[in-house]
């Protein structure tokens, strides 16, 4: 009997998905992100724990663009939804802040205080508040982009397929653009992993959080990266909804980045003159290039 796919046992699972696991020392990871973070947090104006719901939760560290009418990156942060904030990953400011772009970082409650679709409504609640207050942080309300790490990119993904319209009374477009960068889009392998017991997925959950279920018939595009070195399994879920996205008549790319592991891919955002940098800012500057 198969639990998902070919696997068969909870251990076969978590040998793809406990990431920390796969690390020598996980906590030299945290630390390196952690400094990093500081650093930029000492280089940059900031405003910190900003808030923008009602919980203590909902709170956000803004990153000005140093001239009015700038993009936003809002980055939502990983975790596999149950540790860190937006504090350990101040570092995407100092790639993308000299480039004259707004970063705005989103907090968000963890499980099991809250369930996964508390996570999704609190991180689409950022989008609406970006939307109001954008031009108080330099920002453009109209070139809003959202880029997510390992639990952000399930959150990107979920966030592009909103329907801002109806929920919220927003423009349709109210979002760009996604950069989803190592997620997990098919929630239905961690019910049968270490992390169920916080995460506590059932399959109503699975069908609503899970973006390769949710396809939207209309979306701004959504840009899949993954790192090469990265688990099989995490790789197969970005080319997954890779195809899925495109089969439904949505505009996606699938950069299959070599050199980097799930946690390494994303730590060159800490550096402006990084060829990372430089292709997520190469993306941004095509789509703000066209009329839309």
């Amino acid at each position: 009997m198969f639990l998902y796919r070919r696997f068969r046992t909870p251990e076969e699972i978590d040998a793809h998905y406990n990431l920390g696991a796969q690390l020598a020392n996980p906590q030299q990871v945290l630390d390196d992100y952690a400094s990093l973070s500081a650093a930029a947090r000492a280089a940059h104006q900031c405003e910190l724990d900003v808030r923008y719901g009602p919980t203590l939760d909902e709170r956000l560290d803004v990153f000005p663009a140093a001239e009015p009418g700038a993009p936003i990156l809002l980055f939502i942060h990983g975790g596999y939804w149950r540790i860190l904030s937006q504090r350990e990953f101040s570092f995407v400011a100092s790639g993308m802040v000299p480039h004259g772009v707004t970063v705005v970082l989103s907090n968000y409650s963890l499980c099991p205080k809250v369930t996964i679709s508390e996570i999704t409504r609190q991180n689409r609640a950022v989008v609406a508040w970006l939307r109001a207050h954008a031009r108080r942080y330099n920002g453009n309300p109209g070139k809003i982009w959202v880029m997510g790490h390992s639990a952000g990119a399930q959150q990107t993904a979920l966030l592009l397929g909103t329907n801002w319209r109806r929920e919220y009374g927003l423009p349709e477009n109210v979002i760009k653009g996604g950069i989803a960068i190592s997620g997990v889009y098919d929630l239905e392998p961690l019910r049968h992993s270490f992390l169920q017991p916080v995460l506590q997925l059932d399959h109503d959950l699975i069908r609503r959080e899970s973006p390769i279920h949710n396809l939207p018939r209309k979306a701004p595009p959504l840009h899949l990266h993954v790192g090469k070195g990265e688990p099989e399994e995490f790789i197969r879920q970005s080319r997954a909804l890779h195809r899925a996205w495109r089969a439904a008549g949505l505009k996606s790319d699938l950069f299959v980045r070599p050199g980097v592991d799930h946690f390494s891919i994303i730590r060159d955002l800490a550096r402006p003159s990084s060829a990372y940098c430089a292709r997520i800012l190469s993306v941004m500057e095509r789509r703000r290039n066209r009329r839309d």
